[in-house]
């Protein structure tokens, strides 16, 4: 089954695993799902990515990250730009998201980046997620 929004569906996935206190989820691979779950889990939010090969693109096999109190890492995980409203922001609009305690993730013409940094290269680009 094809996702109109793939990047939606992995954020989805994520956030129902949460709910569900599931230790991992299952999600098909591709190049952007990967790169944003790889963001993710150096900062902190998941505790291991993985790719394992098999079928069209593979799958991302997406360990959750929990505190020491059973809470899920991730309290807040949202798309910002869709497909009929994209967001986009220029190096110097970038701001710290709820002062430094969460982030976004923006999509740059050097990759995806953090906005910390983004906001150190001095590059704008499209904001596709807010996660703290």
């Amino acid at each position: 089954m094809s996702a109109v929004d793939p990047i939606a569906d992995l954020l989805t996935r994520i956030r129902n695993g949460h709910q569900a206190k599931h230790d991992r989820v299952d999600v098909p691979a591709s190049k952007m799902r990967l790169g944003i779950c790889r963001l993710l889990e150096r900062e902190g939010f998941l505790e291991e990515v993985d790719l394992i090969d098999g079928g069209y693109n593979g799958i991302l096999r997406i360990s959750l990250a929990y505190t020491d109190d059973g809470e899920p890492a991730i309290q807040h995980l949202q798309r910002v730009s869709r497909g009929g409203r994209r967001v986009y922001r220029k190096a110097d609009q970038i701001r710290p998201l709820l002062a430094g305690i969460g982030m976004e993730i923006i999509s740059t013409s050097q990759g995806l980046l953090t906005d910390a940094e983004a906001r150190e290269r001095g590059i704008g680009g499209e904001v596709v997620c807010q996660v703290w």
